[in-house]
């Protein structure tokens, strides 16, 4: 009954199943059994559940041919013990036990903690492997180098120095909260990371402190941090009769003070979020007053136009809150002040007025309105309809028939102009075939010397963008490009050797 109270007492104290423990020994009386017997023996022992008893077995299977002699046995010799052996049978032989040296009771000891601290692990990742983004609370066991282990009871977790807030400093024996963002099973047993820069630790610690959160009548929709300095939080009331932001703040500013406790005075905006990405673009910039927001839903990009006195506010120091507002809304923005958009509204009027006076020899006023009915190519004039074209004021039918007239001349002799300068480049036809790049685009490839299929399928989207311009192609179009490039070295990798 000794082995069986150890085994509850090992059990109990390193939180493990008693079966585990009884497996360790099992395997270590073994190990001593085979160290006696010879290790080229199948030794097994067993530990009865119940009474504590040890059995010491050598198992021997029927085969015939034998091509083992010490773990099988012919029909013949088995038919001897039991009459009825067939091939794939075992016959059974008990041992007496054996009395354990200091040696072999020092490596069964060695068997059974390792078997047990193997166990422990396993346990352990079992345990936190779910837990992976919840927040935890330990006391600092050790600090080496910045980074910090920490004790949270049942295991012990790392939490990196870069994952620690600026200026934060710990010693032996502090009680630390922070966010499991990972946990990995490794051979030294399972590696458990905190962090308390993540975004999501900023999310809990709020769903912890405001009880609308945690009943999912407030929800959180984004979080971005410039972790130690300033923060925002997106939220949202699911109840109209809730103030998100009111409730994130609470009486006297408690709730969110609780928060810019834990994270050592780093600033947080709350933020009411929109599905309509103008508004929450707008409201993320706060404390910025915007006076336009236009999209650009292609590029993923929003230019904020803000009052002059409101640039610097808007930018924030070092760009951190336009950083942050991006970061939050997953747009692009850009800031400008009023002028500054006059300015480039101005500089594109011009540039588009220019091309359609040259493109359609016709006269400032005629170009002007065509800008300003919202035409930005000529291949927009050509493609409209001729009815739609005479709607536009001072225009009729006949003016519109010969603007589009001349639009697809315009075009005919560009496309003209530019396959010519593109042979005389000696861009491929492939290039040109290309779905998505136009003629003009196959020439600036040329001139910076790409000009064939696997000089395409060597660019990467940003240079491809760079080169025929960020304005012409979207990141994802130019993906597309350069896959399509790509597309015949896997059927030529394909090809069946001859």
């Amino acid at each position: 009954m000794e082995l069986l109270q150890v085994a509850e007492v090992v059990s109990r104290e390193k939180g493990i199943e008693r079966d585990e423990v009884l497996n360790a020994m099992e395997q270590a009386i073994q190990k001593a059994g085979r160290a006696k017997y010879g290790h080229e023996n199948d030794i097994r022992a067993e530990i009865d559940r119940k009474t504590g008893e040890v059995k010491l077995q050598r198992w021997l299977q029927v085969a015939d041919p034998i091509e083992n002699e010490f773990t099988q046995i012919s029909v013949k010799a088995a038919k001897k013990t039991k009459p009825d052996a067939q091939v794939g049978d075992y016959i059974v032989d008990d041992l007496p036990p054996i009395e354990m040296g200091r040696i072999a009771a020092q490596t069964a000891k060695q068997v059974i903690v390792q078997k047990v601290r193997e166990a422990e692990r396993h346990r352990q990742f079992e345990e936190f492997k779910d837990r992976m983004g919840e927040v935890v609370s330990g006391i600092v066991k050790r600090v080496e180098y910045g980074n910090i282990t920490i004790d949270l009871g049942r295991a012990e977790a790392m939490l990196r120095r870069d994952e620690s807030l600026p200026r934060e400093h710990f010693k032996n024996g502090d009680r630390v909260r922070a966010y499991i963002c990972d946990v990995r099973e490794e051979q030294r047993g399972p590696q458990i990371f905190l962090s308390r820069t993540h975004p999501l630790f900023m999310a809990k610690l709020f769903t912890q402190e405001v009880p609308e959160i945690y009943d999912g009548v407030i929800e959180i929709k984004a979080v971005a941090r410039d972790p130690g300095s300033r923060a925002k939080i997106a939220v949202v009331s699911n109840d109209s009769s809730i103030d998100p932001v009111g409730a994130c703040v609470g009486m006297r500013g408690s709730r969110v003070q609780a928060v810019v406790g834990e994270l050592q005075g780093e600033k947080i905006d709350i933020i009411p979020w929109s599905s309509d990405p103008a508004t929450f673009v707008v409201n993320a910039l706060a404390p910025a007053e915007v006076a336009k927001v236009v999209l650009d839903e292609e590029n993923n990009r929003m230019d904020v136009v803000v009052p002059d006195e409101q640039l610097s506010l808007a930018i924030g120091r070092r760009g951190q809150n336009v950083r942050l507002a991006s970061m939050l809304t997953g747009w692009d923005i850009d800031i400008l002040t009023e002028k500054e958009e006059s300015d480039r509204r101005q500089q594109e009027l011009s540039t588009r007025t220019a091309l359609f006076t040259e493109a359609l020899a016709v006269d400032d006023v005629i170009a002007h309105l065509l800008v300003t009915e919202g035409f930005t190519k000529v291949e927009q004039i050509a493609d409209t309809p001729v009815d739609e074209l005479a709607e536009i004021e001072g225009f009729d039918a006949e003016v519109a028939g010969e603007l589009q007239e001349r639009a697809r001349n315009w075009l005919a002799e560009n496309a003209a102009k530019l396959e010519a300068q593109r042979k005389e480049i000696g861009v491929a036809d492939e290039v040109v075939s290309l779905e998505g790049l136009t003629g003009e685009m196959a020439v600036k490839l040329g001139e910076k010397g790409v000009k064939t299929l696997d000089d395409v399928a060597d660019l990467a989207s940003d240079e491809l963008r760079e080169i025929v311009g960020p304005d012409e192609l979207t990141e994802s179009k130019a993906n597309e490009i350069i896959m399509a490039a790509r597309a015949h070295w896997f059927s030529e990798a394909e090809a069946p050797q001859s």
